[in-house]
């Protein structure tokens, strides 16, 4: 993997900015509604992308989201809060019910002019 120099000290520099900020955390969890979320800062393989809030829910699923870039002011009550509105913005999303397009027709032609069109 080739890996810019700029890349490296970008992630270096918000990883020890995190670190240096006791209030700051790279992976934490938390319980809201009765659902666990885990919830992690990762680096994405491509250079040159800032690394990104990661989390997913504790219901043995695969299902992953990431909501929102990593900044060094991060807090976990900050975080907490986002992801809280995010995932429910997503759930609300989910509950609407789906567009019903109508069903495609090809246009009639129109009544050539001085036609009587029977009703």
């Amino acid at each position: 993997m080739v890996v810019s120099g700029a890349y490296v000290l970008l992630v270096h520099a918000v990883d020890c900015s995190m670190r240096s900020k006791a209030k700051v955390v790279k992976d934490f969890e938390f319980v809201d509604a009765g659902r666990k979320f885990f919830c992690s800062v990762e680096v994405p393989r491509q250079a040159g992308m800032q690394p990104w809030w990661w989390f997913r829910l504790d219901t043995g699923g695969n299902t992953r989201y990431a909501p929102f870039e990593a900044s060094p002011n991060d807090t976990e009550d900050s975080v907490r809060e986002r992801i809280i509105v995010y995932y429910a913005a997503l759930l609300a999303a989910e509950a609407r019910p789906a567009y019903q397009r109508p069903v495609w027709q090809k246009p009639k032609p129109p009544a050539p002019a001085g036609e009587i069109i029977p009703a």
